[in-house]
Parts: C-alpha cells; sequence; structure tokens
C-alpha cells in the first residue's frame, strides 16, 4: 500500500510528530485515526524490546494465580495471596468487594474522556493543566525514549475530594472517583494479609502511610496500531508502589515475566476481576520476600484497548526500607532508607528499562 501524506510528513520530519502527538494534544488516538499505513519511525522499538522479535518465550498454558476473595480471612485465602506474592508478584482476585457496576462506569469514562476532542485533552497537559496532579500525556516518558511506546494516559493523583473536584475532568471525575473508594476495602484486605505474613500483626500509623500514604489512578488507551509487532504498548518495566489495582477491559495485551528467566506469561481478561502486583515499594518494605515483577503490554493492530491502574503508594515525603518486624530474627536488610520521592524521580528520569529502578535503593 502506498504511504499516506502523514506517513511521510511523520517520518520525515520529528518536529511534526511531537507537534501533532504531543502540543495539539492529539496522542496517539489522533495517529492510529488518520489511518497511518506504517509504524512512524520515531515508535519502532529496538529488537530486543520487541515482543515478538527477539528471544521472547511466550508460554500460553502458564497462568498467574487467580484467588477468590469470598472468605478472604479464610486461612487459606491468606496463604493464596503471600504466596502469590512471593512467588509470582502478580495475581487476580475475584468475588472481592468492588460492584462490577462500578468497574463497567470507569471504563466507559475512561472511552468518554479520550473520545474528547485534542483541544479538551490538551487542557490538561503537562504545559497546561490546572493541577499539577493532573495530567495528560503520550508514551512514558517522551524525553528520555530513544524509541516512543505507543499509548495515551490520564494521569491522576488523590489529594483531596475538594481538589479532585475543582480539576479532574467532569467526563470521569466522580467514576474514578467511586472506583478508588470502592476499592478500599480490598486495598486494606489484601494489606492485611500481606503484612501478617511478615509478622506485622497490627498496620499502625507509621505503616499505613508506607504502605497506602498515596494514591494515583490512570486511565490508560492503547488505540489501534499499525504494525504492532514493531513497537510497545507499555515495555518492560515493574511499578514504584505498594500495590497496583488494575482494571482491564475485554481485549488483553498485558504480559508479566515468569519464574523461567525470559519466559512471558499472558494475563487473560476475566470479566469483574482485579489484577493485583507488587510494586517496588513492597518489595523494598519486605527486604524482598514480596516480589515486584516486570510486566510489558503489546499493542494492537485491531482494537483499541484500556485499562485502570490504582497505584497504592508511600507518601513522597516517606523514607522507604526494610520494616523492622521483617529484620527483627537477624535477617539482613537488603535495601537501605531511601526517600520515596527521590525513588519515584529516579523512575520517571528514564525509559522504562525492567527491573533497573530498584538497584537505586540496594545496600
Amino acid at each position: 500500500m502506498a504511504p499516506t501524506i502523514a506517513d511521510q510528513l511523520f517520518n520525515t520530519d520529528s518536529s511534526a510528530l511531537t507537534d501533532f502527538v504531543i502540543n495539539q494534544g492529539n496522542g496517539v488516538k489522533g495517529l492510529s485515526e488518520m489511518g497511518l499505513k506504517a509504524l512512524p519511525k520515531a515508535y519502532i522499538q529496538p529488537l530486543e524490546e520487541r515482543m515478538w522479535a527477539s528471544a521472547t518465550q511466550v508460554i500460553p498454558e502458564e497462568s498467574i494465580p487467580i484467588i477468590d476473595m469470598t472468605n478472604w480471612e479464610d486461612p487459606k485465602v491468606a496463604k493464596a495471596v503471600c504466596d502469590a506474592a512471593e512467588k509470582w508478584g502478580f495475581f487476580q482476585i475475584v468475588n472481592h468487594a468492588v460492584p462490577i457496576q462500578v468497574l463497567e462506569n470507569v471504563q466507559d469514562a475512561t472511552h468518554r474522556f479520550f473520545g474528547l476532542p485534542a483541544e479538551e485533552k490538551k487542557k490538561y497537559s503537562k504545559e497546561h493543566s490546572a493541577s499539577s496532579n493532573v495530567r495528560f500525556g503520550t508514551s512514558f516518558s517522551p524525553k528520555a525514549e530513544k524509541a516512543l511506546e505507543w499509548k495515551d494516559f490520564l494521569s491522576l493523583f488523590f489529594v483531596s475530594e475538594e481538589e479532585a473536584c475543582a480539576f479532574w475532568p467532569p467526563v470521569c471525575r466522580e467514576q474514578v472517583l467511586e472506583y478508588m473508594r470502592s476499592s478500599e476495602v480490598v486495598i486494606k484486605q489484601l494489606f492485611q494479609i500481606l503484612m501478617n505474613g511478615l509478622n506485622v500483626k497490627e498496620i499502625d500509623e507509621t505503616t499505613k502511610s508506607l504502605l497506602m500514604g498515596s494514591v494515583r489512578t490512570n486511565l490508560n488507551y492503547y488505540p489501534i496500531c499499525p504494525n504492532p509487532e514493531l513497537t510497545v504498548g507499555v515495555g518492560r518495566h515493574s511499578d514504584v508502589s505498594s500495590l497496583t489495582i488494575l482494571l482491564q477491559d475485554e481485549i488483553g495485551g498485558l504480559y508479566v515475566k515468569g519464574n523461567q528467566g525470559g519466559n512471558w506469561i499472558h494475563v487473560p481478561p476475566i470479566k469483574g476481576s482485579l489484577v493485583i502486583n507488587v510494586g517496588d515499594a513492597l518489595q523494598i518494605l519486605s527486604n524482598g520476600r514480596y516480589r515486584s515483577v516486570e510486566h510489558r503490554v503489546i499493542a494492537n493492530g485491531s482494537k483499541n484497548r484500556i485499562s485502570v491502574p490504582i497505584f497504592v503508594n508511600p507518601r513522597p515525603g516517606d523514607i522507604i526500607g526494610p520494616l523492622p518486624q521483617v529484620l527483627e530474627n537477624g535477617e539482613k536488610p537488603i535495601y537501605k532508607q531511601v526517600l520515596y520521592s527521590d525513588y519515584v524521580r529516579h523512575f520517571f528520569r528514564k525509559a522504562h528499562d525492567g527491573k533497573k529502578t530498584v538497584e537505586f535503593a540496594e545496600i
């Protein structure tokens, strides 16, 4: 097929691409809707980062654990959660406390936000947003990346209901707040189980802050991509959170690094489920007992995909390091004490690079 004028322009003039995608607020959704015949060069990943071109092995028959939270206080459920956090770093939960209607509403709201005209979305970009806690963007860290990722996002850092009402986009504000409120119960249940597994019998205010002192919710949009095999939706990384609670739609595309070296495992969408993963902060707090695991998202050539992660984190001003209860039996710390905001800054100043961020906290 002959390349379109847009194909030719975006492949020969990188400033035109930057202007269209970032400055004008079109994002990769705008590129996708232009009917490009080929992926712009700026999005072509090196061979070793492409899911299907490197020595990557996908294990179709393997699956991360699926845990029924109906009787969450049952010791068998607690054991399943702690085992999954130790061995896999990822698991799915079903029969949790978050109503299906809340999940469907926030998915609809995500589509509504990304369906807004570019001029509207641009109001929430880093350069134009009325609050530094609200940011519409594209890729991960465009200034640091050699190759861009095929994703647009809206990032909402929660300060208060009043701040959210003042600055979050009206088309999705209430639905995101309700999703966050409804998820609190299961988040607290999971932390109670995981802390018990570390011999932390009571979650005092200091520990609560380290686990869930701040919350950020992202709305992610992965539009249809020409040549999806040449790029990524999200590159290999681990999260910097304590826990991440992910709602994914029915499309699929999330892959988790398995226990056998270079193996990758698809996380199949299950209606009504939530995907839970351990973040770097909890790996550090647990002195490596709970694993924060690499994951990635592939691009899709035929369907638009969305996901809505809630990142539950320490507060920016918290100092994180192995919890005293974990070390009280003489276990040697493998991580030093670090200011959480320094750790997060280190993560965002570079491109996605697998598990390298955690090295920042190693002794």
